[in-house]
């Protein structure tokens, strides 16, 4: 018999491959809030289920009236067939891509959840790295991408895009999908469930973490400093990510407050005369406000010699950009 644990998700299918694929897919997440119990028969189930289950899930193919007798606070079918069987009962499709599963699952745990979600502790702290650069056209966004899914190749990584116009047709969430302006309504209006919420939310190319950038700009100019502020460091009191990547713009109030927050600052320029009075003009005003500890650990790039970066996001981590970025993070990574 299976030890009791606080919480469990237990997952029944009798299509073995299928049970066994999710149920790896699950276990890669350690910071799930349930411990998972899977089964490729209801006998089996039944027989080993003694406590409380958080969550039942069962491929409809699979589902009997007797599992009910586990009485679970959350029972949710695999929809094989598409059909509505039993209406008194939760649908998910079991045909979608695994991430989408698991967010629909933890959507629905939201429901009856608690407490907030646990995590791996962590020894270090977050290490914010900032992208911004008054000049125009500097290829700041791919730095910023190239960076991100190189140390997300060996680090947990984030990305975050405070752009206007973030132009990432990758990246850009469609009219469904919730953004970052969404993550800020929960970590205000719902912050017990802040966790879940953003697990629910999180996007991945590769093995890169990503919230999708907001759909419309206009909302950036809206939000406080102090709500930015808010967000970063929830992000790093949850512990999971070591890198929290921040591609910035002037789009938002209290640019200086979150690059004060960053261990290192990349700012691109270029050789221009203009692009040179930008950036005069710019660390002018950090000098002026007193934000002279910004422009220490600022280190300034002029990436014009680097003439193809890559259209495909995935192809940013090869190529002279991705020498110079592997260069950047050992340098930093030195101290």
């Amino acid at each position: 018999m299976k030890e009791k644990a606080e919480k469990v998700m237990a997952l029944c299918d009798t299509e073995e491959e299928y049970a066994q694929q999710m149920s790896e897919f699950l276990k890669k997440h350690k910071n799930l809030p349930w411990e998972l119990h899977t089964y490729t028969s209801v006998e089996d189930l039944l027989r080993e289920e003694k406590g409380v289950v958080s969550m039942l899930v069962v491929a409809e193919s699979t589902y009997c009236d007797e599992i009910r007798s586990l009485m679970p606070q959350r029972l949710v079918v695999l929809s094989e067939s598409g059909v509505v069987r039993w209406e008194e009962l939760i649908y998910v499709d079991k045909y979608q891509e695994a991430e989408e599963v698991l967010k629909c699952l933890i959507g629905i745990y939201m429901e009856i959840a608690d407490v907030q979600l646990p995590r791996l502790q962590r020894s270090c702290r977050t290490v914010f790295i900032g992208n911004y650069s008054p000049v125009r056209r500097c290829m700041q966004t791919s730095l910023a991408l190239a960076m991100s899914q190189i140390l997300a190749q060996e680090h947990p990584t984030l990305y975050l895009n405070f752009e206007h116009y973030a132009g990432i047709a990758e990246l850009l969430p469609d009219m469904q999908t919730l953004d970052l302006a969404d993550l800020l309504y929960f970590l205000n209006a719902d912050k017990d469930k802040f966790r879940l919420r953003m697990q629910t939310m999180l996007k991945r190319r590769g093995s890169l973490d990503y919230i999708p950038p907001m759909k419309a700009g206009q909302n950036l100019l809206a939000i406080t400093a102090e709500e930015w502020i808010g967000l970063l460091q929830k992000i790093e009191e949850l512990g999971e990510y070591e890198y929290v990547i921040l591609d910035l713009s002037e789009s938002m109030q209290g640019l200086f407050e979150i690059l004060r927050l960053c261990t290192r600052v990349y700012t691109l320029t270029r050789e221009d005369r203009l692009a040179k009075s930008k950036l005069m003009q710019y660390e002018q005003v950090l000098a002026l406000y007193e934000y002279e500890d910004v422009l220490e650990k600022t280190k300034r790039l002029d990436l014009s010699y680097i003439r193809r970066v890559p259209e495909e996001l995935e192809q940013l981590t090869k190529g002279d950009m991705a020498e110079l970025v592997r260069r950047l993070i050992k340098e930093m990574q030195a101290g």
